[in-house]
């Protein structure tokens, strides 16, 4: 992982592939049992749902996929966006974007991996650090979690407090020198690259501070509750 000190500049990305509810939920069946990911699982997947893919989605090494659980993907207009946090703070808050840019700004590289296999590297971020967000509202001694909700219900996913403090975890608003786009999460979205995919929630629209970690919608159905990376999730 590389902090930036200047602006990225935008650069071309492999081409995405959306994959919508019955298709991911299709994946995921075929690995839930054992809980073993990666290009293995994938094809294993294409085998038993081949008409789910196509020619065009080869196993996947590299390049975006773009995944949905709900029927729609959210459409979160910027200027009206607010994020709000709640739970264990002193002080429940409502930001707008414009909010979150006063914050002091972080720029990173890092590479973004999916539990199913495949991976963007050098991907470029901008937006602010999670102790950035929390310092205004205070957090309670009994605060020792963080539970992001996203827009696309029923989505959500938790870290730990120490994870969500650890060094290159953020909300991000720009990726590769440009706002985030819809299918990428906009306007405000969660990355971890520390651990998989699954984990860096998109169209975060909510933080509630817990006591505990909550179950994220993939770990209802699954997945470990700390998604390392080759670590977790049968690695």
């Amino acid at each position: 992982m590389l902090v930036e000190p200047e602006p990225p500049v935008p650069s071309e990305r492999p081409s995405e592939v959306r994959l919508g509810r019955a298709t991911f939920l299709g994946v995921t069946a075929v690995g839930l049992s054992s809980l073993v990911w990666g290009r293995s699982a994938w094809e294993t997947a294409a085998r038993v749902f081949p008409n789910a893919f196509g020619d065009a989605l080869p196993p996947p090494t590299s390049g975006w996929r773009i995944y949905t659980v709900a029927a729609t993907m959210p459409d979160l207009d910027p200027k009206t966006f607010r994020l709000e946090l709640a739970g264990e703070i002193e002080r429940p808050l409502s930001l707008s974007l414009a909010d979150l840019r006063s914050l002091p700004r972080a720029r990173q590289v890092s590479d973004f991996e999916c539990v199913t296999g495949w991976k963007v590297e050098d991907v470029r971020w901008e937006g602010v650090r999670l102790g950035d967000v929390l310092e205004p509202a205070g957090v309670r001694p009994a605060g020792r979690a963080l539970a992001f909700v996203s827009a696309e219900e029923p989505y959500l996913d938790s870290l730990t407090l120490d994870q969500a403090l650890l060094q290159d975890t953020m909300l991000a608003w720009d990726m590769d020198g440009r706002p985030l786009t819809r299918p990428h999460g906009s306007p405000l979205r969660l990355v971890v690259p520390q651990m998989y995919g699954y984990k860096s929630v998109k169209w975060v629209r909510r933080i509630v501070v817990t006591p505990e970690p909550v179950l994220g919608y993939w770990e209802q159905r699954g997945y470990d509750t700390d998604a390392w990376i080759g670590r977790s999730n049968g690695a």
